[in-house]
């Protein structure tokens, strides 16, 4: 798992990179909880998204925001955090020019921004929300959502309670064409701080399926 340096808006920008040997293996990246609320790249639960997508064959890449470990920057209250995430894409699709599909994966801050990066990036075209603060963030830019993808919340969550991402779910459930799986990890905590296993199994189910039907279709 190398450590990789690249340039961001504002500066160097410090990540974690896995590499498929597969020269058309999909590409996805990983985004970090709140930074001012000591998120990192090195989250556990961030940590097993990573390895869940290296088990699905991708290329992956976590890194920090800016501000944070290595990287450069000062916080910027998301509108940084979602062009450091944009020039991280840029930098994986340059090693990657072959990928066949490409997925954003986020945990709370990190799934607010990545779903901002879904509605700007096109070639993204599948997602991972784990815990994303629906009760303080506004996500009506989803309007509609481009794409189907999966939100994993605990039931238990102090800082994100459950009805909240309910309701997120529901609307964009509501939209066609597009399908959102939603599981609810019962006694999980808003870090899942003893039910990583359950998140990580939810989240490999629904990877499994999704690829296998997206190769079905060709």
């Amino acid at each position: 798992m190398p450590e990789v340096i690249f340039n961001g808006p504002e500066g160097r920008l410090e990540g974690r990179y896995h590499h498929s040997k597969d020269p058309s293996a999909p590409i996805a990246l990983i985004l970090h909880p709140n930074p001012q609320q000591g998120g990192t790249m090195n989250n556990k639960v961030v940590f097993s998204l990573f390895n869940s997508f290296v088990r699905q064959g991708f290329s992956v890449l976590r890194f920090n925001f800016r501000g944070v470990g290595r990287s450069q920057g000062v916080f910027d209250r998301g509108e940084g955090e979602l062009s450091d995430a944009a020039s991280a894409l840029d930098w994986m699709q340059t090693y990657n020019p072959n990928a066949r599909y490409c997925w954003v994966a986020g945990f709370s801050f990190g799934a607010w921004i990545g779903m901002q990066l879904l509605m700007r990036r096109p070639e993204v075209t599948g997602f991972v929300s784990i815990a994303p603060p629906a009760n303080s963030y506004d996500f009506t830019f989803l309007a509609p959502c481009p794409s189907s993808g999966l939100v994993v919340q605990g039931d238990q969550d102090e800082q994100v309670p459950e009805p909240s991402v309910q309701k997120l779910v529901n609307k964009l459930q509501a939209q066609r064409d597009i399908v959102i799986t939603y599981d609810v990890v019962p006694g999980a905590s808003h870090f899942f701080a003893d039910h990583i296993d359950q998140m990580q199994e939810s989240v490999d189910r629904y990877m499994t399926k999704a690829l296998a039907d997206a190769a079905a279709r060709g």
